[in-house]
């Protein structure tokens, strides 16, 4: 079973360059565009990881982080910011917010499947193959 990923991420660019890396890895990938988009469709779909742009329009996603966290049939859902924001405090105000790990912006690619293998709960990360 495919690991599925929900990508929350309104630049173009930044959601192309997450989707490759990530389904050249074997993940199936979701996305959406803004803060209000991404918590519907984290709610229909129950991904294994989120990862979530804190800039968005609509809703920061600060406000995604908490709003995700006190839904009880998301709140178990590693949340990893994935941002620009890269001043100190901001790592942990997007912890303080609910969210997991935290990734700056730009990704590297040759990492970036590494850093998120880290917050995959360990029965995704051990049956991501083909069974």
């Amino acid at each position: 079973m495919k690991r599925r990923v929900l990508i929350i991420e309104d630049n173009e660019q930044n959601l192309y360059l997450a989707t490759f890396i990530l389904e050249r890895h074997g993940f199936e990938v979701c996305a959406a565009q803004d803060g209000e988009a991404g918590i519907a469709v984290a709610a229909r779909i129950e991904p294994d990881l989120i990862l979530l742009d804190i800039q968005l329009p609509v809703m920061d996603g600060y406000a995604v982080a908490r709003v995700l966290r006190s839904n009880p049939d998301l709140a178990r859902i590693p949340i990893v910011a994935v941002t620009s924001y890269a001043m100190a405090g901001d790592r942990e105000k997007a912890l303080a917010a609910g969210c997991t790990g935290y990734i700056e912006k730009p990704i590297n690619p040759d990492t970036f499947i590494a850093q998120l293998e880290q917050y995959l709960p360990e029965t995704v990360q051990n049956n991501g193959g083909g069974e």
